[in-house]
């Protein structure tokens, strides 16, 4: 499907794909001259991945590495965000909610930054991954997060309305059908995806929640070793309406820039009106809108 509209009138987004380590400060560096480089490129949102802050060895040095959101590194994106002028996606902060002192637990927030620092949105992860997959070893979010109690609304930005998730929400459709029905035109999936399931799950997926909600699909990863214990797949990407993957991340720590062209998502809505088509008398409502 072509693009409709002259590709320098559209929106510019930056999706960032690092290493993420148990070193916080050497974390921040390379995200922050990630989103200065999307900066200097033009791009009026930059995307970073899933645990952005950190990769921990264990619960224990998780804990012991969380903040809460009005911690010091929080601070540090608020004025990075000031200082380039951009709008942030950080996809997935370890946070220490208003309950770490009675659960000693944290929760993993997806924060949106507007270009002047103030936090717009948080969305905490509502599905945990608690998996045992032969060859990659066994996954506990549990063990160390408790799940988010809610969706959040699509947040209008200067790129669209984005609508939150996080990693594993992405085998969730009735997640991604709510937030479409709710006014998303850009869904965001920040991942830490592993070694085995990203090669046969990882860009379906990403390209299955696209087709079937019409919408852009913006998805910045971990890839790499972060650490003796754990690696992760990488492959960074936008995939368009249509399910063309339209912007895609190298090997290694970088960054993929893609155009976002609300006119085309429109125009294909109108052309395939699949939720004008929708039989809800006879399965139901999957995803409910959001109240």
């Amino acid at each position: 499907m072509a693009v409709s509209s002259s590709s320098w009138e559209l929106p510019l987004v930056a999706v960032c794909q690092v290493t993420s380590t148990p070193d916080k400060e050497q974390n921040f560096k390379t995200c922050a001259e990630l989103i200065r480089e999307a900066a200097r490129l033009g791009a009026c949102l930059a995307f970073l991945p899933e645990a952005f802050d950190f990769i921990a060895r264990d619960p224990e040095e998780t804990q012991r590495l969380s903040e809460p959101l009005g911690g010091n590194l929080l601070e540090e994106y608020t004025q990075l965000a000031r200082e380039c002028g951009l709008w942030l996606s950080l996809g997935g902060f370890h946070e220490r909610g208003q309950d770490w002192e009675q659960t000693q637990k944290i929760y993993n927030c997806h924060v949106i930054l507007n270009n002047m620092g103030s936090v717009v949105a948080t969305y905490r992860k509502t599905h945990l991954c608690d998996v045992e997959i032969p060859g990659q070893g066994p996954m506990r979010e549990s063990n160390s997060t408790i799940p988010g109690p809610s969706l959040e609304s699509p947040i209008s930005t200067p790129a669209g309305k984005i609508g939150l998730a996080i990693c594993y929400d992405m085998r969730f459709p009735e997640l991604s059908l709510a937030l479409v029905q709710a006014g998303a035109e850009i869904l965001t999936y920040p991942s830490a995806f592993g070694s085995v399931t990203g090669p046969a799950h990882w860009e379906v997926l990403l390209r299955a929640r696209a087709i079937e909600t019409q919408c852009y699909v913006v998805a910045a990863a971990q890839c790499g070793r972060h650490h003796e214990k754990r690696a992760s797949y990488g492959h960074s990407m936008v995939v368009d309406p249509w399910g063309t993957v339209v912007a895609r991340c190298s090997e290694g720590p970088g960054l993929c820039l893609a155009r976002i062209d609300l006119n085309y998502l429109q125009q294909l809505r109108k052309q395939l009106p699949v939720f004008q088509h929708r039989r809800p008398d006879l399965y139901g409502n999957l995803g409910h809108p959001l109240s």
